[in-house]
């Protein structure tokens, strides 16, 4: 008897290939094997005159799909049938969530085995898990397909809805979410907040204070029993004290004068006081926690936190890694417990087995926390991983140990000194046993490191001592803005809310800088003028789509169809198409919404309006004379947050007056212009004319402002590309120049163009011929591909198990399997790509014999009547789940 075991990757294959019988087929379905139309060509010919078709949901036949395999899954389906001819048995063994389970459904719809079915269901890869799946099978759960099919029509129902509008009125390419329009909502909130802001000012004074040679600090808190201002007592939009009668506000003047009162008074300590707490370790990782922790220890973003936790997944190393539930079972319970006595000592384990309760609300994803897998945790240093992979296990793995050490004990002290009529306070903090502090520290990579920042060590002292003030300091101090969201506190607030699942954030987050919505400043997201736009529009048209109660309990309710509290069709007849359904909305809002208004932001601080245009945002200008309103072009990365009154001064007075000039370059005899445009700040030589429409320009060196421009600067930098000379074996030119990713060298720059970038201690506008010459005599080869900047690793080809992999390159990033590269499609980066739209892409690109046995092997479509509506593509798809069910 053989076994066809279906899983969604290669890696997933081999990993759990090692520990299934020999008859046992393991093949892998490369992800979803259909899902509806991405677009207009995926629509079926006899289906191309439907207007729902595109849409791929049949609102008027009772919401009923349209999938179809995509090009690129059907030599997969196929390959997957004829495994399925000789096999006696078919197990499911996709991801035990709510996608895994949509896979198998959708693998059971185009399959239509004749052999028995049975569902295999593990959160982790490991011998003794598979054995158990394989005693432990059950069907397919249609109430987690419904309930992820739901949560599929309603996505497709709001993004191809509204973007269409978001097109029409803002700008092409834009989109709209259920989830997506509601984050990059939270940010243009934030960041409408900090532009509100206003700075606040206070002082206060800092003393260093001497007890028997021992120094130590103490902060001013009052004077004549009035408490001293802080920055929570700022209104923030005011930048002004909310209640001045009920705090004393210290000016620079009289903070000083204060502290020459001061030094001149007793200091004696009036009260001690001690407050024990105590300290209980995180529970493990859930999805949204590993990537906020992740993102900040690790400084990863959420795409890269899953990319790389699948991985882990997939080759055995920790259990399923999208979750929300924080439990552990007993064995992973038992396996932490024996970590800690033999790593740290019974001292250090916690009395009783910790157990954690999941509070999320409607938990539905994998029901164990994310752990190291198996019954005996490897060590970090077992593993034998490297780099990333290694970092984030180790941060799973201190973790779940951590979580069932013994609680850290912590004395907290707080000491009052008066001096004349002003009180002071020194605080510390003692240790008084570590605990779970000793494997783990929120915040902290090196857990022996955080213990000795935290402890804060005060000198021995009793009331009525007597100090000496060693040094007393005025301190100023200005309110901060509220700060801006980065990818983890984005996460948290999303999950806090209840919007969105953990499988869902990283692509939300990874889309929203995709397509605009906010650019990456460090680790902050930043909105861009786009988001300030579409969610303008959205808060104003259809203010309950970006709620985020109304988001709220449409998760609540996607969740009670998973349950079957609540019906499906009768949610979305009524979300879509009701009285005031979105189709209704869109409808109505497309004649009343005027795109000029849509597509302009007003700053009033900056005196000017920015308008969302087709190539990217500019200025508007109002003279006031009756004239022309002025535009300008807006740098590539200005945002509201970034953008500055002076910016849009020179950029008006640019277009009124001309670009500045520097001087005359001293060869040539032509002005040198500082110019501002779409990609920042630049210098030209010379002015734009018919006869030299693209005169020679360059952009300033990161760091240099435009005001720190002088002609002497203009002057290199408009000399580059510098021609080195030739080389003596081939005579040809040897060039210096700057590029999109760093300096570089070129030999025969109007032939073969061979490069070689500059090292760190080479100057682009210094290096001579015979450095150059050095660099050239280093063979490519020598490099190696491993040099090559690895930006994602997808995965193993499902042809030859090579890995695929995406590079960067110096024309953009590229997808590699062994020696065929292609680069990546527009709209598409290194975190969003996946090795299924990598394998198509790399198809095209192979060497044409492979192409044309690639297209023979390919499965032939199946005739189809001349003629198909509506009412029959919606009869098959229904005999087709009622197949499934019956299954």
């Amino acid at each position: 008897m053989s076994t066809l075991v279906i899983v969604e990757s290669p890696t997933k294959a081999r990993t759990i290939r090692k520990f299934l019988p020999p008859d046992y087929r393991v093949e892998a379905s490369m992800g979803h094997v259909r899902d509806l139309p991405r677009s207009a060509a995926d629509v079926p010919p006899e289906l191309k005159g439907e207007e729902w078709a595109t849409l791929g949901v049949n609102v008027a036949a009772g919401f009923e799909p349209l999938y179809i395999v995509p090009k690129d899954k059907q030599k997969v389906v196929k390959d997957l049938k004829t495994a399925l001819k000789t096999a006696d048995e078919l197990l499911l063994a996709t991801d035990e969530d709510r996608e895994g389970e949509s896979i198998s459904w959708h693998l059971l719809q185009l399959l239509e085995p004749k052999v028995p079915v049975r569902r295999m269901v593990f959160h982790e890869i490991t011998e003794e898990a598979i054995q158990e799946a394989l005693r432990n099978c059950r069907d397919v759960n249609q109430q987690l397909v419904r309930a992820q099919e739901t949560r599929r029509i309603l996505d497709r129902l709001v993004g191809y809805t509204l973007s269409p509008l978001l097109w029409r009125k803002i700008a092409p390419h834009l989109s709209a979410g259920r989830v997506q329009s509601v984050a990059v909502r939270l940010l243009v909130q934030r960041e409408r907040e900090r532009l509100a802001f206003r700075k606040g000012q206070f002082w206060d004074l800092k003393a260093t204070l001497d007890q028997r040679g021992t120094l130590f600090p103490a902060r001013l808190v009052s004077v004549g029993g009035q408490r001293l201002a802080t920055g929570n007592d700022f209104d923030p939009a005011t930048g002004q004290v909310r209640n001045p009668e009920a705090v004393l506000l210290l000016d620079e003047a009289a903070a000083n004068a204060l502290r020459d009162r001061l030094l001149t008074e007793t200091w004696t300590v009036t009260e001690q006081e001690e407050r024990q707490q105590t300290r209980k370790p995180a529970p493990p990782f859930t999805t949204s926690t590993l990537q906020q922790e992740a993102n900040r220890k690790l400084h990863l973003s959420a795409q890269d936190t899953m990319r790389i936790a699948q991985k882990l997944y997939e080759e055995g190393y920790i259990t399923y890694m999208r979750t929300d539930s924080v439990h552990l079972s007993e064995q992973a319970i038992a396996a932490a417990r024996s970590c800690v006595e033999a790593m740290y000592g019974k001292a250090f384990l916690s009395p009783q087995p910790r157990q954690y309760t999941t509070k999320t609300k409607g938990a539905q994803e994998a029901h164990e926390a994310i752990r190291p897998a198996g019954s005996q945790f490897r060590t970090p240093q077992e593993t034998g991983l490297k780099d990333r992979e290694l970092e984030l296990y180790e941060l799973i793995w201190k973790r779940t140990v951590a979580s069932q050490m013994a609680d850290a004990r912590v004395t907290l002290l707080t000491v009052s000194i008066t001096a004349g009529d002003a009180l002071f306070r020194a605080h510390g903090k003692r240790i008084d046993f570590p605990g779970f502090f000793r494997a783990y520290v929120e915040g902290s990579d090196d857990p022996d490191a955080a213990l000795e920042s935290q402890e804060v060590m005060l000198p021995l002292m009793q009331v009525g001592d007597i100090l000496r003030c060693q040094a007393l300091e005025s301190v100023g101090h200005e309110t901060q803005p509220p700060p801006r969201y980065t990818e983890a506190s984005l996460v948290k607030a999303l999950e806090q809310a209840g919007i969105g699942r953990p499988s869902t954030y990283a692509t939300i987050i990874s889309t929203i800088q995709d397509r605009e919505y906010a650019i990456r400043r460090g680790n902050a997201l930043e909105p861009t003028f786009t988001a300030f736009a579409v969610t303008a529009l959205l808060e104003k048209y259809f203010p309950d789509l970006v709620d985020i109660n109304f988001t709220a309990r449409m998760e609540q309710t996607l969740d009670d169809i998973s349950t079957g509290e609540v019906q499906w069709r009768p949610y979305l007849e009524s979300f879509y198409l009701g009285e005031n359904g979105l189709e209704q909305q869109v409808k109505e809002r497309e004649r009343t919404i005027e795109a000029t208004e849509a597509r302009a932001i007003a700053l009033p601080e900056l005196n000017a309006e920015v308008v969302v245009g087709r190539f990217g945002p500019f200025v508007v200008y109002q003279n006031g004379n009756g004239s022309e309103p002025i535009k300008a072009s807006l740098p590539q990365d200005a945002t509201p947050g970034s953008l500055t009154r002076e910016q849009v001064e020179q950029l008006i007075r640019q277009k009124l007056e001309g670009p500045d000039k520097l001087g005359v370059h001293p060869e040539t005899g032509e002005p040198i212009f500082l110019l501002t445009g779409r990609f920042g700040p630049y210098v030209q030589l010379g002015e734009a004319t018919e006869a030299n429409p693209k005169p020679k320009r360059a952009s300033l060196p990161k760091g240099v402002s435009p005001d720190e421009v002088t002609l002497d600067l203009a002057i290199t930098l408009l000399s580059l590309p510098r021609t080195l000379g030739v080389h003596p074996e081939t005579g040809k030119l040897i060039q210096a120049n700057q590029g999109r990713f760093g300096p570089y060298i070129v030999h025969d720059p109007e032939g073969e163009k061979d490069y070689r970038s500059l090292k760190g201690e080479d100057d682009v506008y210094t290096i001579t011929l015979e450095r150059a010459l050095e660099l050239l005599a280093t063979p490519k080869s020598s490099r190696g591909r491993a040099k090559k900047q690895v930006l994602a690793v997808l995965g193993n080809h499902p042809e030859d198990g090579e890995p695929v992999q995406v590079f960067d390159g110096p024309y953009g990033p590229y997808v590699n399997h062994g020696k065929v590269n292609a680069s990546l499609p527009e709209g598409i980066t290194p975190e969003t790509m996946t090795l299924e739209q990598a394998l198509p892409l790399l198809a095209e690109k192979a060497p044409k014999k492979s192409r044309r046995s690639a297209t023979a092997t390919a499965p032939k479509p199946k005739s189809t009547p001349k003629k198909a509506t509506a009412k029959t593509a919606t009869k098959t798809t229904r005999t087709t789940r009622r197949k499934s069910t019956e299954t």
